[in-house]
């Protein structure tokens, strides 16, 4: 799937076609890794399809991920083998369908006590054993020496070893562009910076009709028709819910991930580390990412949901010292290049206090009035919750039933050899622009071409759209990357037909953004 140019349709194109359809089969209200999967998948069984996102794609929970594509070493403790099954499958295919942005990557889970050793080997020869004919690579146990040689600044003080295993990493918000274009791809229309403001009903207010629109940029207003709605807007999904229904249950309690980047010399190598159990009883990962390295991640109640989440008192010194008792040198608040906090959509059983406790499996929810409601999950496993909410969805809308055809569905940018550097078979086209080739500030991959192309193919509207997910710079540098925001402002300025002081704006917006991911 190669897609259809540089240039997608112009947000003015797609308002247009949304104006002059008299009604869809199905719209998604939100533009995450769950709404994007939905709107992929009934797209794909034929279905005529709106999504909508109030912000940017990806803006919440599915831009601020671990970044890993996993079965859940996590889960293999907790007994949840079914959910372990599942998503080692869901691994497999997209590593198949998305190689552009899925790649193997191997970890190695250090052992200090002699006991530690045997037991972690025991666990992780469980977790091939559920991969079964989805495995990348057999776990095997590391002495010291060889330990220490995947990882060269592991604390080698009491080292008996260790174990290494596989699972997969990915670029979480290229990918959920990935799925925004493949809806294209499909016939069907996404569009962000437009709120679902409200749910229409029936005359006798009892069944769902529709969805009332507001375009974030011209301030317009639109009343869509719709024969079903999904409500997938992640953490805030009960909003959304109560939205049909005032009075709903929360079905969520989310909690938040803190993750601190910090540069590749504190691990180097191509091998990321997982501490398996943490003094409060989580796991930790170290994993190379993007030229410097990812540590996280913290699990924390949060009974507020903001729209930028900060971290909260003591997690990023927990990280740290965790981080020190196993590195030959600590990191410190002064090596932080970037912290980056994640809200996470759990499903609200066991104790709020315990957030470990509480589930990643996902419910499908249908109220009385017609909402289809998919909550809880993770990215691992989206493809799956969006494929039973568009079943529930075919039931509820009455709508030609088809079954899911994502499991082997490549997605936009997938093509035979393609090599993991985020475009796969669009690169071409984005190093066909000007300015390819030419990084716009030292010490950032980030080209004038990549954001000419974000701008014509990728539907950023702002700087923070480029900085923030198109490229990962402020989640890998917010220094670097408010930088970079002058000369991205400029750029997008031209693409898009601003002014200066639109330029200007952007600018100082960016330079308070990326303040907030500074320690």
């Amino acid at each position: 799937m190669n897609g259809r140019g540089a240039r997608a349709p112009t947000r003015a194109a797609v308002l247009e076609r949304i104006r002059g359809t008299a009604s869809w089969d199905v719209v998604v209200i939100g533009g995450g890794a769950t709404g994007l999967g939905c709107a992929v998948d009934a797209a794909a069984r034929g279905h005529s399809v709106l999504l909508v996102e109030a912000q940017d794609f990806a803006k919440g929970t599915s831009s601020r991920a671990t970044k890993l594509i996993h079965g859940g070493v996590r889960y293999l403790a907790q007994g949840n083998l079914a959910l372990v099954r599942e998503s080692l499958g869901e691994r497999t295919r997209l590593l198949a369908n998305a190689p552009h942005l899925v790649r193997p990557l191997r970890f190695v889970v250090p052992a200090y006590r002699w006991q530690d050793k045997p037991m972690l080997g025991a666990g992780l020869r469980l977790y091939d054993l559920l991969a079964g004919s989805h495995g990348i690579g057999r776990s095997r146990g590391l002495d010291p020496a060889h330990a220490l040689a995947a990882l060269p600044t592991l604390r080698s003080t009491g080292l008996r070893g260790g174990i290494a295993y596989w699972d997969a990493q990915f670029d979480d918000a290229r990918l959920a562009l990935s799925l925004a274009r493949t809806v294209f791809d499909l016939g069907g229309v996404a569009l962000n910076y437009c709120a679902a403001e409200g749910l229409a009903l029936d005359a006798q207010g009892r069944r769902l009709t529709g969805v009332v629109l507001h375009d974030a940029e011209s301030g317009e207003r639109l009343q869509v028709a719709a024969r079903v709605v999904i409500n997938a807007a992640g953490v805030w999904s009960d909003a959304v819910r109560r939205l049909a229904r005032p009075g709903a249950a929360a079905l969520l309690r989310p909690s938040q991930g803190v993750h601190l980047v910090v540069a590749r010399d504190f691990l180097p190598g191509d091998d990321a580390l997982l501490v398996p159990r943490t003094d409060d009883g989580r796991v930790l990962f170290m994993i190379p990412w993007q030229g410097s390295v990812l540590i996280g991640t913290t699990d924390t109640p949060r009974p507020d949901l903001p729209l930028e989440p900060a971290p909260l008192p003591g997690e990023v010194d927990f990280i740290l010292a965790t981080a020190a008792c196993y590195l030959t040198r600590a990191p410190t608040r002064a090596d932080v290049r970037s912290v980056f906090v994640g809200l996470r959509p759990l499903l609200g059983a066991g104790d709020a206090a315990l957030t470990r406790q509480l589930s990643r499996e996902h419910l499908v929810e249908v109220s009385p009035e017609g909402l289809v409601s998919v909550l809880g999950g993770k990215w691992t496993t989206y493809r799956l919750m969006a494929a039973d909410a568009v079943d529930a969805a075919e039931s509820v809308g009455r709508l030609p039933r088809h079954a899911s055809p994502t499991a082997n569905l490549p997605l936009h940018g997938a093509a035979p050899g393609v090599v993991t550097d985020g475009y796969g078979s669009d690169r071409a086209e984005l190093d066909s622009l000007p300015g390819a080739g030419r990084p716009l500030v030292d010490g950032l991959d980030l080209t004038e071409a990549q954001v000419r192309y974000a701008a014509r193919a990728e539907f950023a509207r702002h700087v923070e759209d480029v900085l923030a997910r198109r490229h990962r710079a402020l989640f890998v540098d917010a220094a670097l990357a408010a930088a970079a925001a002058p000369a991205v402002a400029g750029i997008l300025a031209q693409e898009l037909g601003r002014d200066a002081a639109w330029e200007a704006a952007e600018i100082a917006s960016f330079a308070a953004l990326a303040r907030a991911y500074r320690v």
